[in-house]
């Protein structure tokens, strides 16, 4: 894709004043199969390192975020929720309309050097994908992490992206100088049902062997088996495949997390599940009757068969069974209930 083939509308329209509160907004569409029916809209934040609520059951402080929205089109996205907050719907909008953070690396620099900010750990893809489809056109990236590792600032990095090897290097840089944690998310390896439930996203293969490549550069890697869709990918020969292919692209831990469904991609998924799989709504209806969490009797189990598959081909859970600074991203959204991208923020109150 080149620029030229860009439409692009400049200084943004009401409609993009009134969802993103920003002062310029530029939003840029175009024909090319890879973004056909995906709107851009550019914005210049005004915060980039974002605080995680004290409510959270996150185990890290703070994230950053330089997309919201996602091509990767999952519909069982927990992040679905956030689009509701710009006045977008849950739905195709989340899919299609992607808010781009353009000034993240040099604002994410300028907040590392900030005497107010104290080098905590950062986390990035535990709200939206950072190496999602349209990392490749924007290319933030390079620039966040090469902050971070001019900074020494520690990060991890969640992903079902194979772009981020295209950044290898810079990672193997940070890795020297501050302590990287790198994990990719593979729920399942059933090709028919990838297609479906993560349309955007690579093959799982191709995610493992993202895993792979960063093993042999000496980047250890964990895989984040999530979600497991019950009644979909959960039967033991399904859990042994997915087990024993990621015990092969020699991960370093597998952490099995069961799909949850909060509101806003509860009702994508459920209707999702009735065009797809009618026959098994009332089981999810039964299943989730309770809230957004399957049983915890359910949970356990599941966790218990990958924990024992992992030691069966010679991997194990990571450290307190989550990856490290990767705990149950699915359950809270880190961004603030009404995000406002052109308010200024105290660095100690995002």
């Amino acid at each position: 894709m080149r620029w030229e083939n860009l439409t692009v509308k400049s200084g943004g329209s009401q409609t993009d004043a009134a969802l993103f509160g920003a002062d310029s907004v530029v939003t840029r569409t175009f024909d090319t199969p890879e973004f056909r029916g995906i709107t851009f809209h550019e914005v210049r934040a005004r915060s980039i390192i974002n605080r995680v609520p004290g409510v959270s059951r996150m185990s890290f402080d703070w994230t950053v975020n330089p997309y919201r929205g996602c091509t990767h089109a999952c519909v069982y996205c927990f992040a679905r929720k956030t689009h509701s907050y710009l006045d977008l719907d849950t739905g195709i909008d989340f899919d299609s309309q992607i808010v781009v953070k353009v000034n993240a690396p040099e604002l994410l620099r300028r907040q590392l050097g900030s005497r107010r900010w104290q080098g905590e750990h950062i986390a990035m893809g535990t709200n939206v994908d950072c190496y999602q489809r349209a990392e490749g056109r924007y290319g933030l990236m390079p620039g966040i992490l090469a902050a971070l590792r001019d900074h020494a600032n520690p990060f991890s990095i969640l992903t079902k992206g194979t772009l981020i090897l295209r950044d290898l290097e810079v990672l193997k840089q940070a890795s020297q100088v501050t302590d990287v944690g790198i994990s990719v998310s593979v729920g399942f390896t059933d090709p028919e049902l990838w297609r479906t439930v993560e349309p955007g996203t690579p093959a799982p293969e191709r995610r493992l062997d993202v895993v792979r490549t960063l093993s042999e550069h000496g980047i250890g890697c964990g895989v984040l088996m999530a979600p497991v869709l019950p009644f979909l990918s959960d039967h033991p020969a399904q859990l042994r495949a997915t087990v024993r292919a990621i015990a092969a692209s020699g991960a370093t831990s597998v952490t099995p997390l069961v799909l949850h469904l909060r509101p806003g991609a509860r009702e994508w998924f459920m209707a999702w599940l009735g065009h797809h799989h009618p026959h098994l709504v009332r089981r999810y209806e039964r299943l989730y009757a309770a809230g957004a969490y399957a049983p915890k009797w359910y949970q356990r189990r599941l966790t218990r068969q990958v924990h024992e598959l992992a030691q069966e081909y010679g991997i194990g859970p990571a450290s307190g069974g989550m990856p490290r600074r990767i705990r149950e991203p699915e359950s809270v959204d880190p961004e603030p209930a009404r995000p406002n991208l052109s308010e200024p923020t105290q660095l100690s109150l995002i």
